[in-house]
């Protein structure tokens, strides 16, 4: 089968038709992209009107003609297609034996408006005006016997080379090491899949969503869309915009490289801002420069803070509060494409839409399943509103032909499905023994995200129900690398100097003997606020070990993450957004239970979604027993999800078993459960004495323990 992928083409009719043939044939294993690829050379981005690649005969460029114009010089562009093409693939010596391609290059003339050939044309230059002719140069085009390089092949189309260039292992000198391993794993993830070159080619005019899990390639997707969108019309003004700072240099990064691969140059950073969501005057942003345009009132994060009423929804508010001063908007960009929209409030995803020009083309990507402050992405009917006759601003549909408004990325190459599956569970609470946490208001979601149900029965509501991942959402080469036992570890200490010990001794061994590097290893506390406080022990232990580390965005710079000489100390808000080989994930017990589980368990399950390789979850006392006891609960059931599917109401009553405490309330349980566990931590240090406690005090806290 051929998957079609629809870029930017000015010849709609032609390509359509190309697109149409192929869709209609099943003996080819292959991708036709039209409008795709750019190849960067020395004039700039040379763009392909279409190209097949296909295992049965490699790379079939397609010259379109739309129209009737004979004028046309066929052999001169034939060629230069092809030298071009020729060009790019020879610079990856993975496609290259000796002086030779592995691959065949063919070019041919589509000309479906022509009654008859050109003529004075050579046999070498072909031209095809029906469908007669295509089928014929097809079913004669030499096979391809080297097509085990096909997903070589797909990686040099696709650009995807160029981010494996930036993590070259050639230090590597053990075949078994951890760093051997991860090179072949790096290696392994080479091709975007069909869901991924649709999200990042195909173009909506209007509003066009991505949803997709951790590890599903959403990052790159949008940097990949912001080079491709800048090479195809370089005069678009683009911001891409997010919720985590470290995200900046990544993002920037990345849209210069692939935007070089495809023109040959860097970008016009005058045209494509990577821009933070709030920015500050020392520090553009998109709320701030709409406040700015719009002369309306900018709050920072402790003016919001004063008008607000928890510590969540600052942004929320201060976005709305902008909105509703504005009659008149500005529309300065034409594109803008929003990552971690899960975490952005829904006012500000409305203020960027009210910036665009016409035709409002917002690209907005989220998982749901990361989000931090236990809110719900809204549908978008309701997200951006209705206009003034009552109808929807916004209704996402998929019409097969055209470009995809709604794409959902279900496959994960990033955790493998032992850490994807655990980190669903205990999200959820599914082996939890006092029951489910919380669950999808939509059940066929689950399919969406890229499960299957293995039990006889439908997954229907109060019966049981057995989810697992699919080879196809859950590749099995992302664990085949290392036994179960080396992918996961759940490990509860006596106390957070054992802790702390073990964590450094480790570090010390992956980067010693294990061959991985400072920036294959993060560190992930639970909570920002005691973050600084938590990891110091471990930061000078590491330094006795003549081992640097850093916290993000505090003793480094707030927009770099990883560096490659220091060990990275984050909490789960600055992690996001960032993937390592090995995750250390410590004091674990604090997302065991207690006030605000539903967004202590999405701490755990997004930190647990951070690794690419290996998980290492730590922490110390009874609740990390517990939360160790549930996870061996996951492994006896094989990483299969087991468990009676709530009915509505039941989903009804976990919504208000979880619900959030009133503000006032919430402040007042969070200061006290935190000043319960310091007592509760220095006894049990033996920094004070629990004989010389208060009566009271000791009978309160023997009541509570169990609780936090």
């Amino acid at each position: 089968m051929v998957d079609i992928i629809r870029g930017k083409s000015n010849k709609p009719i032609s390509s359509e038709k190309l697109a149409n043939y192929f869709e209609d044939r099943s003996d080819i294993e292959g991708r036709l992209y039209i409008g795709y690829p750019i190849i960067g050379t020395s004039e700039g981005g040379f763009p392909i009107d279409a190209l097949l690649v296909s295992k049965q005969h490699g790379i079939i460029i397609f010259h379109i003609v739309e129209g009737i114009n004979h004028d046309i010089d066929v052999e001169e562009i034939q060629d230069d297609c092809y030298t071009k093409m020729e060009s790019k693939l020879k610079l990856h010596k993975d496609l290259n034996e000796r002086r030779n391609l592995v691959v065949k290059i063919s070019v041919v003339t589509y000309a479906p408006a022509w009654e008859k050939k050109k003529e004075n044309i050579s046999e070498d230059y072909p031209i095809l005006i029906n469908q007669n002719d295509l089928q014929i140069f097809i079913d004669e085009t030499e096979k391809w016997t080297k097509n085990n390089y096909f997903n070589i092949l797909n990686s040099v189309i696709e650009d995807i080379t160029t981010i494996r260039k930036s993590h070259s292992r050639n230090y590597i000198k053990k075949e078994d090491s951890r760093g051997a391993k991860l090179k072949h794993l790096e290696d392994s993830i080479a091709n975007l899949d069909r869901d991924q070159s649709r999200a990042v080619i195909e173009t909506v005019e209007g509003v066009q969503r991505i949803r997709g899990l951790a590890g599903s390639g959403k990052t790159i997707v949008l940097a990949l869309k912001v080079a491709y969108l800048h090479a195809t019309n370089p005069d678009l003004d683009i911001a891409v915009t997010f919720y985590t700072r470290s995200l900046k240099d990544q993002f920037k990064d990345l849209i210069n490289r692939f935007t070089f691969e495809k023109t040959n140059r860097e970008p016009n950073w005058e045209k494509v801002k990577v821009i933070h969501s709030w920015g500050s005057p020392k520090e553009n942003g998109i709320y701030y420069q709409f406040c700015q345009k719009h002369n309306v009132e900018y709050l920072d994060f402790n003016s919001a803070k004063a008008i607000t009423y928890s510590h969540e929804n600052e942004f929320e508010v201060v976005c709305q509060k902008a909105l509703n001063q504005v009659n008149n908007f500005q529309e300065y960009y034409d594109v803008i494409l929003i990552d971690e929209a899960q975490d952005l409030s829904e006012y500000f995803i409305r203020l960027c839409y009210s910036i665009l020009k016409k035709p409002k083309r917002l690209v907005y990507a989220y998982d749901e399943l990361q989000n931090l402050n236990e809110k719900s992405m809204k549908s978008p009917e309701i997200l951006f509103g209705s206009d003034i006759h009552g109808n929807p601003q916004v209704k996402l549909e998929n019409v097969k032909g055209k470009p995809q408004q709604d794409i959902i990325l279900d496959t994960c190459y990033r955790n493998s499905r032992p850490i994807l599956t655990s980190a669903h569970a205990l999200g959820f609470g599914i082996y939890r023994e006092q029951g489910l946490i919380s669950m999808f208001d939509q059940k066929e979601l689950w399919f969406e995200i890229g499960y299957e149900n293995i039990s006889n029965e439908g997954l229907e509501e109060g019966k049981n129900v057995y989810l697992a991942r699919t080879e196809k959402t859950s590749p099995s080469f992302l664990e085949s690398h290392s036994p179960i036992e080396d992918l996961i570890q759940f490990k509860t200490f006596n106390n957070n100097q054992e802790q702390i010990e073990w964590l450094v001794s480790q570090i010390k061994t992956n980067l010693e003997e294990d061959e991985l590097k400072c920036s294959d290893i993060m560190v992930i506390h639970p909570e920002a606020t005691t973050l600084r406080n938590k990891v110091g022990k471990a930061r000078d232990l590491l330094f006795q070990q003549r081992i640097n580390s850093n916290i993000a965005g505090v003793t480094s710079s707030r927009d770099t993450f990883f560096q490659n000489d220091a060990i990275i100390f984050t909490s789960i808000f600055r992690a996001k957004g960032n993937e390592a080989a090995m995750i250390y994930l410590i004091n674990a017990q604090e997302c065991f239970a207690g006030n605000q589980l539903v967004k202590k368990r999405n701490i755990l399950f997004t930190a647990m979604t951070r690794s690419k390789a290996w998980l290492r979850v730590i922490g110390y006392g009874s609740d990390m027993k517990s939360l160790e006891q549930e996870f061996d609960r996951i492994k006896e059931h094989n990483f299969i999800l087991n468990f009676k599917y709530p009915t509505a109401s039941q989903r009804e009553q976990l919504k208000l078993v979880n619900r959030d405490i009133s503000s006032p309330k919430q402040r007042t349980v969070i200061k006290l459960e935190r000043d319960l566990k310091s007592i509760i931590d220095s006894a049990e240090k033996g920094d004070i004495n629990k004989d010389e406690l208060p009566p009271q005090l000791k009978e309160l806290i023997e009541k509570f323990k169990n609780v936090f």
